[in-house]
């Protein structure tokens, strides 16, 4: 894309929505009150607030490679500290965001060289890549859950600690996606592990009052899959599924108010 089509789309922009945007930011300027923090891949394919239709104000996006969440044991140990857990910090303590979700998606890139590398051979390509580097050290333990998968098939049920509870999942059981995309929804879960790692997120998920969620992105059908953790598995937000997702999602919303007032 050559940098004229941004130049015009900035031209469209102040002739169409620049003016409603404005007001939208005078209406929230002082209490902006996001409702969740959204980690997601950097993948030009992937538009978050399109998908979810959010507009102004919604909800915090941290992008990178991989939607990658660095696990609170590494962190500090890093030349420079990334960018994550600062972000969750940001969101979860200082805006009091309540809701953590992480999106992954097919044909994701940086899923696609976790999954090359896990050959010998090919670490020891390039090793002084950033990228290589990012996906290997913060996607093991998902390339490890992946592996464990592969061994039995992709038919064994994975376990994944997401904080307050201890979930057996099903990855994928009706063998619609390639391997790459199976270790993608993995790695969804499991960097949500990883944002449940850090100490001022444990006493609120402890208690229920913070909830963690996990959505894939299908980039050739445009599906959403939202992780139910009472089915164990992802399942397609769609007209017939959207009632029962929501039920879910409104019980642990009663369960955090509960806490609360506990």
């Amino acid at each position: 894309m050559q940098l004229q089509k941004i130049i015009k789309g900035i031209l469209a922009y102040r002739g169409t929505a620049r003016k409603q945007m404005v007001e939208q930011f005078k209406r929230i300027k002082n209490d902006p009150a996001p409702k969740a923090v959204l980690f997601t891949c950097m993948d030009s394919r992937v538009l978050p607030t399109r998908f979810t239709q959010s507009d102004v104000g919604d909800m915090f996006v941290v992008r990178n490679a991989g939607n990658l969440v660095p696990h609170a044991k590494l962190f500090g140990t890093e030349l420079v500290v990334t960018t994550e857990p600062a972000a969750l910090e940001l969101a979860c303590v200082v805006n009091k965001i309540r809701d953590v979700i992480v999106c992954g998606h097919s044909d994701c890139k940086a899923m696609n060289l976790l999954h090359a590398v896990r050959t010998p051979e090919e670490m020891m390509k390039t090793p002084s890549s950033p990228l290589r580097q990012w996906v290997s050290r913060h996607g093991a333990t998902s390339l490890t859950h992946w592996e464990k998968f592969e061994a039995s098939g992709f038919k064994a049920p994975l376990t994944f600690n997401l904080g307050s509870k201890t979930v057996v999942t099903h990855i994928d059981p009706d063998n619609k996606f390639e391997a790459t995309d199976k270790l993608s929804q993995i790695n969804a879960l499991t960097q949500l592990q990883n944002v449940a790692s850090y100490p001022f997120m444990q006493p609120l998920i402890k208690t229920g009052e913070m909830r963690l969620h996990a959505l894939w992105f299908d980039i050739y059908t445009g599906e959403i899959y939202y992780f139910s953790q009472k089915k164990g598995a992802f399942a397609i937000v769609n007209e017939e599924t959207s009632t029962d997702i929501m039920d879910e999602i409104s019980a642990m919303y009663i369960h955090s108010e509960k806490a609360v007032a506990a």
